[in-house]
């Protein structure tokens, strides 16, 4: 690189962190947008400015005079991005595949379209609309209702089980309601795209849901997963990569069910908790790659390098107040082992406090060691 490309993320989370440690290695110079200083990503920015990426004039008075621009959450003022792309800021993902992807109802409608295997699916403007839908027969209970907007780390996600939820936990709002899976593994795959149209692929992950706050808290690379598996897996993500023509990163999350078939659940268009372990366990971290991406450089090499487990560091449940970690010491003392701490000052339950990354000479050995961190460690309030 004969000059250095400004860089402004649209984000000041702990994606926004990373990839600006990632940009650090490259002497980068990285603008986050964010509402407060507060935020992972302000102390590892090159400039911190405060402002709101869900406001238009914000956003455009914080890129207008960068070169690059791009995302860390997909809940953002698009307007503001389709513009700025007008007057010769580079965008990546695209605004418009940034339309499509925050619309679940859209996103999935892709699919259809392009013959994609996902869940079969309804569209509905209102909760009414789908108590009608049951009441006539047209929607079978059990179901998943998922909120078309808005949704992000288990919110807008309601599973209906029996007639009780749908007085219960029936969410408002434009929503999608889809067939609940047979689901034997969930699984995630990373694909990069850059603006050159190159591919690469990272390894499949296994996830492991927490039971209550519906967040990934448990994931192993490689997946256990037959050859035929999971190079099915790898070409459906890259199929929908190719599809959808998008800049970047893009993880896409499977269902596989009891019967062997594999079904795309959803998509986001940003560096994913599905891939925190690349730091760690890859040749190239997601980040890294992300920004390789965006900048129309030669995406890195991908190989898995160590089995990997990962947890996410979730506070406590019932929980509240200025953040303590209880067991800290006792964690660094287990062999690689790699805590990531997003500097919050203050836990919720659930709320995700960091994530930490096992390594071993196989999965087993490296998962392991991630469970007994987890039993170690507590994020709690003071």
């Amino acid at each position: 690189m004969s000059t250095f490309p400004k860089i402004g993320i649209l984000g000041g989370g702990q994606l926004g962190k990373m990839l600006c440690q990632a940009a650090s290695a490259w002497h980068l110079p990285v603008y986050v947008l964010d509402r407060d200083e507060g935020f992972p990503a302000a102390p590892y920015a090159t400039v911190f400015e405060r402002g709101n990426f869900r406001d238009y004039d914000d956003v455009m008075a914080f890129a207008h005079n960068l070169d690059v621009v791009t995302i860390e959450i997909e809940h953002i003022d698009t307007r503001a991005l389709h513009d700025l792309v007008a007057q010769g800021v580079k965008v990546y993902p695209q605004p418009d595949k940034i339309d499509l992807i925050k619309d679940k109802g859209l996103q999935k409608q892709f699919y259809a379209d392009h013959g994609i295997p996902t869940t079969d699916f309804q569209l509905f403007g209102t909760k009414e609309e789908v108590i009608r839908a049951v009441d006539a027969g047209a929607v079978s209970i059990p179901f998943v209702q998922k909120t078309r907007t808005g949704g992000y780390d288990g919110q807008g996600v309601a599973v209906i089980l029996h007639d009780r939820d749908l007085e219960e936990n029936l969410l408002d709002g434009p929503c999608l309601i889809e067939d609940l899976a047979d689901i034997d593994k969930e699984l995630a795959v990373i694909v990069a795209r850059s603006a050159t149209g190159e591919i690469k692929v990272f390894n499949t992950v296994e996830m492991e849901f927490h039971p209550t706050a519906n967040l990934v808290e448990f994931l192993v690379c490689p997946a256990a997963l037959d050859g035929d598996t999971d190079g099915r897996a790898s070409k459906l993500a890259v199929d929908v990569v190719r599809h959808m023509e998008i800049v970047g990163l893009l993880a896409v999350e499977l269902f596989l069910t009891k019967d062997g078939e594999l079904l795309v659940n959803e998509v986001a268009p940003r560096p994913h908790n599905s891939g925190h372990h690349t730091i760690e366990a890859c040749a190239t971290s997601q980040y890294e790659q992300h920004l390789r991406a965006i900048l129309g450089l030669p995406l890195g090499d991908p190989q898995l390098l160590r089995p990997a487990a990962l947890i996410n560091l979730l506070g406590e449940e019932g929980s509240t107040g200025d953040t303590v970690y209880e067991g800290w010491m006792d964690v660094l003392a287990i062999p690689e082992v790699h805590p990531h701490l997003y500097g919050k000052a203050e836990t919720r339950p659930f709320r995700k406090m960091g994530h930490l990354t096992a390594l071993g000479d196989t999965v087993a050995v490296a998962r392991q060691r991630a469970a007994r961190a987890k039993e170690l460690l507590r994020i709690v309030g003071a």
